[in-house]
């Protein structure tokens, strides 16, 4: 409820971009409350922030757990932070204790994991794990074309008396708690949900280039009416993408230019949301989409770049057993679950052993200002990753 005051929207949600002034005030109170803790904050070169309990054995690779503290233009309270908060509770509280593991446990809250700023997300996790250049997130911009590199370093200098560190670093398991975003849990009444894995994802972006014109004057048959191209495009893609019917297409992002009302537009710039756990089905539908929107274009230009792509994941068949061990053994009902949103677990996936443990959330409800989770629900997934992260921090 504290870090939601930072971005709080009206109906009671949170606007908290990645890299900005809400995120940066964020990160202070974060800062303040692991300090309190005993523990040790550090940034690295993309503003992954990392608070650390030492282990005793200081050579060896460390636990690693958190999330983001970003946010939807419209998002929720417990996307995200309830991972980051989760894993500083538990890692407070071992210190609290007394207790010192062999391996240190870190706490990360991720940079740009939404990307509704800067877009793709997940931008720190992907910097860590050497899976994209940094030099490419950096020349990324947002809508007000504000590079990365500049936001990055903004964050950077308001972390006044932080530590920096390397980009990456060598990782003993990672586990991402967070709230499900769908109903399954809260429907089968289970606290817990063990991640099998990650459903796969493809991104693109479409423009469309027309020509501007005046609305009453301009014959029909003689425009290049981008927003109708773009139109007939969004139409073709729902029903290319119908089949087969669990299919996730989504055009969440449609820009306009110039956006008047007596004008016939000269651009419209849209984005396309693929996703399907059958990595054969995502190949086939998503290498199709080029074409697929070439013979909607009409006389406007076109072009259709893909800005991300993963392939469905399965996790280590040992984390998620250590993950439900646990939970059976504080009572706690669970099941498995497949994750259809990403998260920067998948990214981790490819870096160390990881998982991810899911706690219900109301009526599935997420990426949405009504978003939800009961405050047990939250407890009881701190608890079972408090033993996960000291079970795997002592590890040989």
């Amino acid at each position: 409820m504290k870090l939601a005051e930072f971005g709080a929207t009206p109906a009671g949600g949170v606007n908290r971009l990645a890299l900005s002034d809400e995120e940066i005030a964020a990160r202070k109170v974060l800062v303040a409350w692991a300090q309190d803790a005993g523990l040790k904050p550090r940034h690295d070169p993309v503003a992954n922030l990392f608070f650390r309990l030492e282990g005793s054995d200081i050579g060896a690779a460390p636990v690693l757990s958190g999330s983001h503290i970003d946010s939807q233009p419209t998002g929720g309270k417990f996307d995200g932070t309830f991972g980051v908060l989760a894993a500083l509770e538990a890692v407070s509280a071992i210190a609290a204790h007394g207790k010192r593991p062999r391996r240190s446990i870190d706490v990360v809250a991720w940079m740009n994991e939404e990307g509704s700023r800067f877009s793709p997300g997940m931008m720190g996790s992907e910097a860590f794990t050497g899976q994209r250049p940094l030099e490419d997130i950096f020349a990324v911009v947002d809508a007000e074309g504000v590079a990365v590199k500049d936001a990055v370093a903004r964050v950077l200098d308001a972390d006044a008396g932080i530590a920096s560190g390397p980009l990456g670093f060598p990782v003993h398991v990672f586990v991402e708690a967070h709230i499900e975003q769908g109903p399954v849990l809260e429907r089968d009444g289970l606290a817990i949900g063990v991640v099998t894995g990650i459903q796969g994802s493809r991104r693109f972006r479409v423009t469309v280039t027309g020509e501007a014109a005046h609305a009453g004057t301009t014959p029909r048959g003689e425009r290049r009416d981008a927003v109708l191209a773009a139109a007939r495009m969004i139409n073709a893609l729902a029903g290319l993408t119908a089949e087969p019917a669990d299919v996730m297409f989504t055009v969440g992002l449609l820009r306009v230019r110039p956006n008047a009302p007596s004008v016939v537009p000269e651009e419209a710039y849209f984005s396309i949301d693929l996703r399907h756990p059958d990595n054969a089905v995502l190949t086939r539908l998503g290498d199709a989409i080029a074409a697929c929107c070439a013979q909607e274009k009409g006389p406007c230009g076109l072009d259709v770049q893909e800005i991300a792509s993963a392939p469905s994941l399965d996790f280590p068949e040992a984390l998620r057993r250590r993950i439900s061990t646990v939970a059976e053994r504080l009572g706690l009902g669970w099941r498995e679950i497949y994750s259809a949103a990403g998260h920067d677990a998948r990214q981790l996936h490819y870096h160390c052993d990881s998982g991810m443990i899911f706690v219900p959330c109301r009526d599935g409800i997420s990426h949405n200002e009504a978003e939800w989770a009961e405050p047990e629900h939250l407890a009881d997934g701190a608890r079972v990753l408090t033993d996960v992260l000291w079970d795997a921090a002592n590890d040989p």
